[in-house]
C-alpha cells in the first residue's frame, strides 16, 4: 500500500501538472467497490470545476476545487484553461469542493494525454481543458473516490496527526500509557496518519527501538529519537520519490528509489548494514515485521 511519501510524491506531481485547469468530462467504470460517492453524483459535480490545488492529508490525495469556470469571477493571477480561452481567477478562491482519492493498495494516479494507453482496470478518467487526463487505476479495487460539496460537508482531515509536523510533546501524548507494541501503534492511523509498514520498521531500525517493545513504557529519550528518526526517513523518501517495491509508480508512471536506501525492510536474512547480524522477519499486529536483533533493543 502506498504510504506517506508515496502518496506526498504523487500529490505534489499531479498537483505541479494539473493546478489551474478545468475539469471538461469525467468517466467512471460500473465497479462499485473504488467510490464511497456515486459515480454519476461524481461525474456530475466534477464537471467544469476548477482545480484550486492538489495535496496530501495522511493517506489522501485531496483536490481542492473551486467554481465552474462560468461562475469565476475575473481576478488576480490564476489561469484557468477553458477552451482556446483563459480565465483568470484568485489563487484565494476558498474551495467550493473536494475530490478524495485514496490509493488503497494497488491504486495509481496518473496524468497522462488522451491517446495514452488505456491500462486495465481504469476507474476514472477526469478530461481536462488543457487536452490532459487524469486517470485512476487500480486493479485490486481497495482505492477509494470521494467528492465534498464543501457547502453541504466539512473539508476532510485524516484522524491521526501529521508525522512530520508533530511536536515532541505531542508524539509523546500519542503513546502515553498504550499497551499496544510500538510497531502497532505506529501503524494505528487514527495516531499518526500515512505511517504504514515500510516506513514504521525502517524508523524503528534507525531509532534502535524493537517493534514487540510496549509503546507506553517507552522513555521520553526512545520516543523523541523515533520521532526525528521516523521524520527524517519520510522526508528522505519523499526526496527519492518514495519505495517502489510493488505497483507504485508517480504521477508519470515513474518508480521510486527508496527501496535502494533500505535498511532492514524486505532484507530477512541479509547482513544488517550496521552490525551484520542478519536481518529477522517476525510478525506484529499481523504484519510481516523486519528488525535487526542486535541494534534494536
Amino acid at each position: 500500500m502506498p504510504e506517506l511519501p508515496e502518496v506526498e510524491t504523487i500529490a505534489r506531481g499531479v498537483h505541479d501538472r494539473i493546478r489551474g485547469d478545468r475539469i471538461t468530462q469525467a468517466w467512471f467504470s460500473s465497479h462499485r467497490e473504488p467510490f464511497k460517492t456515486p459515480p454519476a453524483r461524481q461525474a456530475k459535480a466534477l464537471e467544469g470545476r476548477i482545480i484550486l490545488n492538489v495535496h496530501r492529508d495522511g493517506k489522501h490525495i485531496v483536490c481542492e476545487l473551486g467554481p465552474r469556470v462560468e461562475e469565476a469571477t475575473t481576478a488576480s493571477t490564476l489561469d484557468v484553461i477553458s477552451g482556446k480561452k483563459k480565465t483568470r481567477i484568485a489563487l484565494t478562491t476558498k474551495p467550493e469542493a473536494q475530490w478524495i482519492v485514496h490509493l488503497g493498495m494497488t491504486g495509481r494516479l496518473l496524468v497522462t494525454t488522451p491517446d495514452g494507453q488505456v491500462a486495465a482496470h481504469t476507474h476514472a478518467r477526469l478530461s481536462l481543458a488543457s487536452g490532459r487526463e487524469l486517470r485512476f487505476v487500480d486493479p485490486r479495487r481497495f482505492g477509494r473516490l470521494e467528492f465534498r460539496d464543501l457547502g453541504k460537508a466539512t473539508s476532510f482531515s485524516a484522524a491521526g496527526a501529521e508525522p512530520l509536523t508533530i511536536g515532541a510533546e505531542e508524539f509523546v501524548a500519542l503513546f502515553r500509557a498504550r499497551k499496544l507494541c510500538i510497531k502497532a501503534a505506529l501503524l494505528n492511523q487514527t495516531l499518526l496518519s500515512g505511517v504504514g509498514n515500510i516506513y514504521a520498521d525502517e524508523s524503528l531500525f534507525r531509532a534502535g527501538i524493537r517493534p514487540r517493545r510496549s509503546a507506553g513504557r517507552l522513555s521520553k529519550a526512545e520516543l523523541e529519537r523515533l520521532r526525528l528518526n521516523l521524520r527524517e526517513v519520510l522526508q528522505h523518501a519523499i526526496r527519492l520519490g518514495g519505495s517502489s517495491v510493488s505497483d507504485y509508480v508517480d504521477a508519470d508512471g515513474a518508480r521510486g528509489f527508496f527501496q535502494l536506501e533500505h535498511c532492514v525492510y524486505l532484507r530477512t536474512g541479509l547482513p544488517c548494514l550496521m552490525c551484520g547480524t542478519p536481518i529477522r522477519r517476525t510478525l506484529v499486529a499481523g504484519r510481516g515485521t523486519h528488525f535487526c536483533p542486535k541494534c534494536q533493543h
